[in-house]
């Protein structure tokens, strides 16, 4: 069997899903030859968790020397798991010196960005992999199949609601993504997964957006404006409050950004009441496609529990998805060790609001009826495992269509992107006037 040769670009929290992939279940067939990271000790600690799998260890090299590794280690494949604003610049010049490339969600961040990307892929003929797990997901995947055989008609409208809670959705405000000009914010950060699912499920194509939000529960201002004061800069100190990270809780944190911090001062557990945030956490959009279909959606990122509802309306009926990830987050709990529940399942003690899914399908006329959904071991429902072998071994022939690529990549954050410029203006916007190519095409709403 023919090995194929990889580089990680970013070896942050995330890389650990390739890491293990390439050092575990597909070692017959990939190669971690190098790490690209700036940082010494987190591109260190994935060579020492290698090394303890008795593989052999891979090279270590900062981004500057990208091209360099690529041409001398003859890289078939870069992983891209870096901050999102980074991704087009590597994905550009993974591409340009002849490999191919898997990037984590985003694509990127902004309209530029993405026009660079779209160009260098025509130019240089190379493939981008979009690792979009939620599609692998068995409740989406179950819900994709049942728009699929047309069980609900022609789909008139979706309304999507997710809820991140006061432990995952509080994370994204303590870290890299608090800056838009890091993530694009959670349109683009976080709700690319949504709009994804929705391109996904629809099997259409965005053409307007209008977008309403704001920062109306973290950050300093909202803080003040309830009486919250004097805290600490960030949560790695003895005692400490629910809205406190603290990294020497967990061992893999404190390796990877506690104990690195010392090289490029990133600190991982700011204040989620500190200045400085520009994102928003509170959202809502209305996003029309060329099928005819709306979008109703909207994020909410201090919610009580986490999960997601969707309800779509067709010509036949109405299917419904609610996923309770984790039901509660109790103040005596902690953080750990589970911060995000779809990735390993909740940490939470049982409350009224259990932990589950349910897809209903109730045509008109008729009784409401439940559609079995089928879970996998593993991180989203066994949805990563599935995403993985598409990744490593190449995607089957799959009649849900779940393999992703950069185009893909574009049209999920196109929502993202216009609903930043609709925050913007206070109008809703074009998805053909973001200045991207494969979108100039859409017939205006």
């Amino acid at each position: 069997m023919t090995m194929t040769r990889y580089a990680i670009a970013g070896a942050g929290h995330r890389a650990q899903m390739y890491v293990d992939a390439i050092i575990g279940e597909h070692r017959d067939r990939a190669e971690l030859i190098a790490i690209i990271e700036p940082n010494p000790t987190r591109a260190q600690y994935y060579v020492d968790r290698v090394t303890a799998a008795g593989v052999t260890a891979p090279r270590t090299a900062g981004p500057d020397a990208l091209e360099h590794i690529i041409s001398e280690e003859r890289i078939d494949r870069v992983i891209i798991c870096s901050r999102d604003d980074l991704h087009a610049e590597l994905i550009v010049r993974s591409l340009e010196a002849g490999a191919d490339v898997v990037v984590e969600k985003p694509l990127t961040i902004d309209a530029p960005s993405a026009a660079r990307i779209e160009e260098a892929v025509e130019r240089t003929g190379r493939q981008v992999v979009l690792t979009f797990n939620y599609r692998y997901s068995p409740r989406n995947s179950a819900l994709r199949q049942l728009l699929q055989d047309g069980e609900i008609g022609e789909i008139t409208s979706i309304d999507f609601s997710w809820m991140l809670d006061t432990k995952h959705g509080a994370d994204y405000f303590r870290r890299w993504h608090r800056q838009k000009s890091n993530s694009g914010g959670l349109l683009v950060h976080k709700s690319s997964h949504h709009f994804d699912l929705v391109n996904w499920w629809l099997r259409s194509e965005p053409r307007r957006v209008y977008a309403s939000g704001g920062l109306r529960f973290y950050g300093a201002e909202n803080a003040a404006a309830r009486g919250i004061t004097d805290r600490p800069a960030r949560g790695t100190h003895d005692g400490g409050d629910p809205f406190e990270l603290d990294l020497r809780d967990d061992a893999r944190l404190k390796a990877l950004y506690l104990e690195a911090e010392q090289h490029d001062g990133y600190v991982r557990d700011l204040d989620v009441f500190s200045d400085g945030i520009t994102i928003e956490d509170n959202l809502a959009l209305i996003v029309d496609y060329a099928s005819g279909a709306t979008l109703s959606y909207s994020l909410n990122a201090h919610s009580p529990w986490e999960g997601y509802r969707v309800a779509v309306n067709g010509t036949l009926g109405r299917a419904e998805l609610e996923v309770v990830e984790r039901g509660a987050v109790l103040a005596e709990e902690g953080l750990h060790p589970v911060l995000d529940p779809s990735l390993s399942g909740s940490d939470a003690a049982p409350t009224l609001r259990p932990e589950g899914e349910h897809l209903i399908v109730q045509k008109h006329w008729e009784a409401a009826r439940e559609v079995p959904i089928v879970r996998g071991e593993g991180g989203h429902g066994g949805g990563d495992a599935l995403l993985l072998s598409d990744v490593f071994v190449g995607p089957a022939d799959d009649p849900l269509a779940r393999p992703a690529d950069w185009s893909d990549g574009i049209r999920s954050i196109a929502v993202g992107i216009a609903g930043n410029r609709s925050l913007e203006t206070g109008l809703p916007v074009q998805v053909a006037d973001l200045g991207i190519h494969l979108l100039e095409g859409a017939v205006r709403a």
